[in-house]
């Protein structure tokens, strides 16, 4: 389904590589999820994968084919995409909003057709949010509007699903229902997802597979029990944690520091 292998970039003017022989694999009905501090490269991985920026050196591909080769409309059937952050200037209701997933589907005329309005229904269960399809968008609250954004995603009907750090802002209930239902549809639909998150602790609960970065680097990858090491999340996170476990998978504690190390 998506494909990195030894993937390094740099921006032009920059003084070092974004990233750095990169490797990632994302197959249908996998959950994998990219972790690491800021500036280590996540979103940089993010937009190599769909296409945006083409590496110097390795591959991105989708179905096997190079990810900047697609064409926007193409990518859109095979790949939904919730960005980190987006503003909606227009005055919307939710169904209106989910429709505009259908758009890589309508013909040259634009005209929906039963099955984008069955599709969008459809994207409106499997989220949770068919309740809210006659609100408008500026009422709902920000867990709710998550789920409005992927299930206009869902209506696309893509095979993989890329999310950037879709839990910002949102309260416990809230991100947790989120990684809830993003888990749900791995497991019902057959999905492949990709999560940008800086959770540690809710990706090495919900994924299947991590990948942590480092200044453009991979420091490891595989099973959270393998990846989520105290040694590897202090060296990278350059903080104290202690080491739990909970429901068979490590669930990490932040630690004060000393007060001599304060000091």
């Amino acid at each position: 389904m998506l494909r990195l292998a030894g993937v390094r970039y740099r921006y032009p003017g920059a003084g070092r590589d974004a990233l750095v022989g990169v490797s990632l694999s994302v197959d249908t009905g996998e959950f994998h999820a990219v972790l690491g501090p800021n500036g280590s490269g996540k979103t940089t991985l993010v937009r190599i994968a769909l296409g945006a920026l083409s590496p110097l050196e390795g591959k991105a591909e989708i179905g096997g084919r190079p990810s900047h080769e697609w064409p926007r409309q193409d990518l859109a059937r095979m790949v939904g995409v919730v960005p980190q952050r987006e503003d909606n200037l227009f005055p919307q209701r939710v169904r209106e909003t989910v429709l505009l997933g259908r758009y890589p589907h309508l013909s040259l005329w634009g005209r929906e057709r039963p099955e984008d309005h069955a599709a969008v229904d459809r994207a409106l269960v499997a989220c949770d949010a068919q309740h809210l399809a006659d609100r408008w968008l500026w009422t709902l609250s920000g867990g709710e509007y998550q789920r409005v954004r992927i299930a206009r995603a869902l209506a696309q009907e893509p095979r993989l699903l890329v999310l950037d750090e879709p839990g910002v802002s949102l309260d416990l209930r809230h991100e947790m229902g989120l990684f809830e239902l993003v888990r749900g549809l791995v497991d019902r639909s057959g999905l492949g997802v990709l999560m940008i998150t800086h959770d540690l602790n809710l990706a090495a609960r919900f994924a299947d597979s991590l990948l942590l970065l480092s200044d453009g680097s991979a420091v490891a990858s595989g099973a959270p029990g393998d990846v989520l090491t105290r040694d590897t999340v202090e060296r990278v996170f350059g903080w104290p944690v202690a080491l739990q476990t909970v429901e068979g998978r490590p669930h990490m504690v932040p630690l004060r520091q000393s007060k001599e190390s304060r000091a």
